[in-house]
């Protein structure tokens, strides 16, 4: 553990990536491949669900300390990381372990389903032998959530340096359905694996946002012009009379959606499509709340499947009867994909409509009315561009609707965490509904440092109640939310949720009763 322990130190401690890159590199010369793997899998989302709640490990910790729960509560506020206030709390440890981070790992899984007393036990052990830093790292691993200071493609690019490679190849070969307990390290970074498994999906192409006028772009016929909707991006393929669902966010959902799969059974060919999956009801898109509550069940009834009917608009083809086309530019791409849906006319799959506007005043006029059709704005794609792996800048554009925005009062803060852990941070807020305020969205980004502290100061000052790590504050500082959708929501008090909420400005001009009134937000709904 004591490599994986160092790793995490100097990644939190700079944001240089040269300093990032070099900090994984001597992880991957001094630790064994078994930690390798598990650096993969917590690095891209493959981590354990939550084996220890945080209420035993709250209550252990103020078992072994001593400590009563309004001080734990209190160093919890201060730190605002619970891994870390344990951590922190618990005493210098009395013996040293120097397990790896594969066999800690092992014992937690195993742990995991064994009876309370039992993963008490284990707990205390090893608090007991390890130092802050390792003890810190072991309960985030204990709860099943790990952030660390390295996106997913800072590892890949990691990787490939290391291992002299193309990062774009390191990228396909470590996606997919694979485990720590199944492949070998440099087999699986090497890509042997690669060909083997039916299953595998691709690194999806990602967009930049239009940042300069689009007449800049060029002619408009060398652009493909599609709306950009709001939904489940995934790749959806079909190999050897097999079907499999991926999303973006590389979450295999093939069973979350039995009436997709079954379509594409009745299919001819292999192939691998790009696509939005969706909520169509009613001659219409429907929002993604609509969508979300399809997610995560154990099982889709036929109810559900009436209620919430979804349907794939196709976008693009990258594999075709086995050979990757990715390369192939995406005219010729959109040809093949065209021809493959003449000989499949299946519902629920739609291609995408390609947008074909006269020149760049129509598609502008276009883009400002695609919100009537609950779309999010438009995507441009150069009609001579491959199918990049991930972003890279000048052939795909993002070219969104200005968001929607709203008014509201602050009345929840809680600090953050790492470097923002002195500061609040994070904050709910509130619109009016009637002479009541009602909660209507959390959003954590939007203000610069100098307002940070501003708001800290002013919560510090101006705190009415404390519930934990929040505190409730008088409803006195309005801010302009901006978001990118709104659903009614039988989850939320207002009734209502939002897609993407964030800060745009602090209104420093308008008090509170200036905020907005919820029946006048669910106006803005479709």
């Amino acid at each position: 553990m004591r490599a994986f322990g160092t790793l995490i130190s100097r990644l939190d401690s700079t944001n240089k990536t040269s300093l990032k890159l070099e900090a994984v590199d001597q992880f991957l010369r001094e630790a064994p491949d078994e930690d390798k793997l598990w650096l993969l899998a917590l690095f891209t989302g493959k981590r354990p669900r939550r084996k220890v709640s945080t209420t035993l490990l709250k209550d252990w910790v103020m078992e072994q300390t001593g400590i009563p729960e309004w001080l734990f509560r209190e160093s919890y506020a201060a730190v605002g990381d619970l891994a870390e206030t344990i951590s922190l709390l618990l005493p210098e440890p009395d013996r040293y372990d120097d397990r790896s981070l594969s066999e800690w790992m092992e014992e937690i899984l195993v742990v995991g389903e064994k009876p309370d007393a039992e993963k008490k036990e284990f707990v205390l052990r090893a608090w007991h032998m390890l130092p802050h830093q390792e003890r810190f790292i072991f309960n985030k691993l204990l709860g099943g959530s790990f952030r660390v200071g390295l996106s997913s493609a800072g590892l890949i690019n990691a990787l490939a340096r290391h291992y002299e490679l193309d990062p774009n190849a390191v990228a396909h070969a470590i996606m997919g359905d694979w485990g720590p307990e199944s492949v070998a390290f440099e087999s699986l970074v090497r890509g042997h694996y690669a060909n083997t498994s039916l299953s595998k999906p691709y690194p999806f192409c990602l967009a930049y946002a239009v940042e300069k006028e689009v007449e800049e772009l060029g002619e408009i016929t060398d652009w493909q012009a599609e709306y950009k909707w709001d939904g489940i991006r995934g790749q959806f393929i079909r190999r050897e009379g097999e079907v499999f669902i991926w999303s973006r966010g590389e979450e295999l959902v093939t069973d979350q959606f039995p009436e997709i799969r079954d379509a594409l059974l009745s299919w001819k060919d292999d192939f691998v499509l790009d696509g939005e999956i969706l909520v169509f009801k009613d001659g219409a898109v429907q929002n993604f709340s609509e969508l979300q509550k399809r997610l995560n069940r154990k099982t889709i009834t036929k109810k559900i499947m009436d209620d919430l009917p979804v349907v794939v608009y196709a976008y693009d083809l990258l594999e075709y009867r086995g050979k990757d086309i990715r390369e192939e530019p995406m005219i010729c791409r959109r040809k093949r994909l065209e021809v493959l849906f003449a000989g499949n006319l299946t519902a629920p799959f739609y291609l995408s409509t390609v947008i074909e506007p006269s020149d760049w005043e129509q598609l502008k006029q276009l883009r400002l009315e695609s919100r009537g059709v609950n779309s999010e704005g438009l995507m441009l794609k150069h009609r001579q561009s491959p199918y990049h792996t991930g972003r890279k800048k000048g052939d795909w554009w993002k070219w969104k609707t200005d968001p929607l925005t709203i008014d509201a009062v602050l009345v929840y803060a809680q600090k953050g965490s790492g470097r923002r852990s002195g500061y609040y941070t994070d904050y709910t807020f509130a619109v009016r509904q009637g002479d009541n305020l009602v909660t209507i969205a959390k959003a954590y980004s939007g203000l610069t440092d100098k307002e940070i502290q501003e708001v800290s100061r002013f919560v510090n000052q101006n705190a009415l109640e404390k519930f934990g790590p929040v505190r409730t504050v008088k409803p006195e500082l309005v801010f302009e939310i901006a978001f990118e959708g709104i659903g009614f929501s039988s989850r939320h008090k207002s009734g209502v949720a939002l897609r993407f909420p964030r800060i745009l400005r602090w209104r420093k001009d308008k008090k509170a009763d200036e905020i907005d009134d919820i029946e006048e937000i669910k106006k803005l709904i479709v």
